[in-house]
């Protein structure tokens, strides 16, 4: 089938086409409109039929062929002065009641059996079918084989029968079978009401038969009917949510080529579906071909194509009809504005975005709050702490009141730059002040500080005593709770707790599981691992790559890597791609087990993959290279590095210092530190504590003192790492050799930490 034909020449099932397959209709037949026959109500329908003269027959062929042949309950009329005109007359009315009876009950076998006692005609037939479509129990197929019965027999379907039949089987919801009876009634000469079709596309609409709700838009189009502003547009927005872009385009394209005018409603909810979609292309080309046709695009049509170029991240595309708009007259609004500085902030543009912000002022445009709310959630995302302080300060000086989305997004900062303690008293403000709405959002958060401040006890009792006044945790709530334990190494009442599990909605998912497997398999706890994946096959939740990855780094650390090979192998197999974690996983312990030609094979095979690799991937091989002393291929895999856009990071110039203190180049690794800073690279405590231990091994005690005085300069304190390595060097007579020196160490490390081994 051709998805972008409106034409739908499917079927789902043959066997209901056969079901209502009807004569065809005498040739030269006029075409009777259903508008001059419409449904009869309910309560007129029995006097309509059963009032209208019955049929004369010849004396000598009585539809019945024996008076005696009745069943043995038949009423018989015994008065001498009844003539057997009148006694048949009495028996026929006699059957057909009973007729009517037996398919008002749904038993079409039985009303079958009295309708054949009967000569019957088609308003017989339209009698028995009405009231049993009617009763609520109705075989389609029974139906069918009845049609089948009338095609071969007679009588011949009339409009009627159509609309009896199409009325009983769309009430029912054989909505496929309805529109069929329609076609039948099309093919024998009869017009199906507007009314009718609408009602058909109401339907196929609400139950999200959308390949019926184009073979209904086929029809109306062939018999020169519109649909209504509201059916089109639900048609179409439900098309392109279910990803039927072509088909939702050109049937929208097949209506305006048939005179179908859109109001500026319908094209906006289109455009802005279709541009959600990641389909801007298409939308361009719909509002240029709509301003054709003489359609008057409003600042939300603009907005939408606006939308769907930034979504995209074709910012040229975005501002060049940013300026178009204008052009036009139609002034962007803060809603375009804040389209932009969303998807600005999402793509790491936050200078563009303050610029965008700087233009709003200009132009008499002031951001509301959900603008500066993306700001500030773009500005913690980025550890911008300090930042984000100062536009808070500048949005309360502006008069913006801060609401839970702002005070959440700052805390969520604090927390991901490790402020702990600041999130907690930020959150505990917020909750204690009373005047902010507290939302198990900001609950989460809090609950999530707490636990990363290692008091998840606390938090344990806050949820069951705040559970009790009514307070419904979510699934995230119980998964923050369950890392918690799980971060204490508390694997066994973690999942006793996954017990308390509100069951449901809120009940455990694949990341509770995956929690807990991975903090037993970072423990090696066979035990547990057997234990989890038991209560997952019970609970019927299978492997995820996170799951299997978390099992690789087990057998990785057990030594079992054929295991981690034997995991990748069955992913691929079952149709998973092994995500980035996982490739780094495998590479880590082949070049930990010191394969490392394997680990490069590894590398070059898994590199077509679109999200391999990434900077963990090469900071992974340089370090295997360097402590093989392979320093062509580290060469050439910062070269690499390079081409596939990925900057060194703090790892790895943490990597080359280590490779050039190998060597003695003391010097050379200090002078890092400047191309680390232009890179925006900051220097962690491992890279100085490289070149501690390789000043201390070779008596440098002089560059000893230079890298503390610098490490105090950018803000770095000695670790328990920079004390083992002092305290090393003293135990192998640094003191007696070097006394005034160590002397002098020894106080300036004393100085700057906290004195730890000393």
């Amino acid at each position: 089938m051709n998805n972008c034909s409106l034409a739908v020449s499917g079927r789902s099932s043959t066997s209901i086409r056969k079901r209502f397959r009807l004569p065809r209709g005498i040739p030269g037949l006029p075409r009777l409109s259903t508008s001059e026959a419409l449904d009869l109500p309910e309560e007129s329908f029995d006097s309509v039929i059963y009032t209208l003269p019955s049929p004369r027959y010849p004396r000598f062929c009585s539809p019945l062929p024996c008076f005696w042949a009745l069943p043995e309950h038949a009423p018989r009329l015994g008065c001498e002065g009844s003539s057997n005109r009148d006694r048949w007359e009495f028996t026929r009315a006699w059957v057909r009641g009973r007729m009517q009876e037996c398919a008002k009950a749904g038993n079409l076998t039985d009303s079958l059996s009295f309708l054949r006692l009967l000569v019957p005609s088609i308003l017989d037939y339209n009698g028995l079918l009405y009231r049993y479509l009617r009763s609520g129990h109705v075989s389609v197929d029974a139906l069918g084989n009845l049609f089948a019965e009338m095609k071969r027999f007679g009588p011949r379907p009339n409009v009627w029968t159509f609309n009896i039949l199409f009325n009983g089987l769309c009430t029912l919801g054989y909505l496929e079978d309805a529109f069929y009876v329609l076609e039948e009634m099309w093919s024998h000469g009869f017009v199906p009401s507007f009314v009718s079709l609408r009602k058909l596309m109401k339907k196929s609409l609400a139950s999200g038969s959308l390949e019926l709700s184009l073979q209904v838009l086929r029809l109306m189009l062939n018999l020169n009917y519109f649909p209504t502003f509201q059916d089109v547009s639900n048609l179409i927005i439900n098309l392109i949510r279910s990803n039927k872009i072509c088909q939702a385009y050109q049937a929208f394209s097949i209506l305006l080529g048939k005179g179908f005018v859109p109001n500026v409603y319908t094209c906006n909810s289109i455009l802005f579906d279709l541009c959600k979609s990641y389909r801007s292309d298409v939308a361009l080309s719909l509002f240029y071909c709509l301003r054709k046709k003489g359609f008057s695009p409003n600042i939300y049509s603009y907005t939408a194509v606006i939308l769907g170029f930034s979504k995209q991240g074709l910012w040229n595309e975005a501002y060049c009809f940013l300026k178009l708009m204008r052009s036009e007259g139609c002034m962007p609004t803060v809603v375009t504005y804040t389209i932009l500085i969303k998807n600005l902030c999402r793509d790491g543009k936050l200078k563009e975005a303050f610029g965008i912000l700087e233009t709003m002022d200009k132009e008499g445009c002031p951001p509301d709050l959900v603008t500066c709310n993306v700001l500030l959630h773009a500005l913690c995302g980025h550890n911008a702490i300090t930042e984000a302080h100062d536009f808070i300060q500048i949005m309360e000086e502006k008069g913006y009141l801060l609401d839970q989305f702002s005070w959440c997004a700052l805390a969520g900062g604090l927390l991901r730059a490790g402020l702990v303690e600041n999130s907690i008293d930020l959150l505990q403000k917020i909750i204690l002040v009373g005047n902010q709405t507290v939302d198990v959002v900001t609950w989460n958060i809090y609950f999530h500080s707490l636990c990363c401040n290692n008091n998840v006890k606390k938090v344990l009792d806050m949820a069951e005593s705040m559970i009790e006044k009514g307070f419904t945790p979510t699934t995230s709530t119980y998964n923050i709770i369950l890392k918690g334990l799980c971060t204490g190494q508390n694997t066994d009442e973690a999942l006793e707790f996954l017990d308390s599990f509100a069951r449901g909605g809120n009940g455990p998912d694949l990341v509770s599981f995956n929690t807990i497997l991975s903090a037993a398999c970072k423990q090696g706890d066979s035990s547990m691992i057997r234990r989890v994946l038991t209560r997952m096959d019970v609970e019927g939740f299978n492997l995820d790559i996170v799951g299997m990855t978390c099992l690789m780094q087990y057998f990785s650390k057990a030594g079992r890597l054929s295991e981690s090979f034997r995991l990748v192998k069955y992913m691929i197999l079952h149709g998973h791609l092994p995500s980035r974690t996982t490739c780094n996983v495998l590479l880590h312990s082949l070049c930990k087990k010191g394969f490392l030609a394997h680990a490069y094979r590894m590398f070059h095979e898994f590199k077509s993959m679109k999200t391999f690799p990434d900077t963990t991937s090469y900071n992974i091989l340089i370090h295997a290279s360097i402590r093989k002393a392979d320093y062509s291929s580290m060469k050439c895999l910062l070269t690499d590095m390079y081409r596939e856009g990925l900057l060194p990071d703090a790892t790895t110039y943490g990597s080359l210092s280590y490779g050039l203190c190998r060597k003695g180049r003391i010097s050379a690794a200090v002078c890092l530190e400047p191309w680390m800073l232009e890179s925006g690279v900051i220097p962690n405590i491992s890279y100085y504590n490289t070149i501690l231990g390789a000043a201390f091994r070779t008596g440098r005690l002089w560059d000893v003192l230079l890298i503390l005085v610098k490490m105090e300069i950018e803000g770095f304190k000695p670790d328990a790492i920079s004390y083992k390595l002092f305290k090393r060097k003293m135990d192998k007579g640094g003191r007696r050799g070097f006394p005034k020196a160590m002397k002098i160490l020894e106080i300036l490390m004393n100085k700057q930490g906290t004195g730890l081994g000393l």
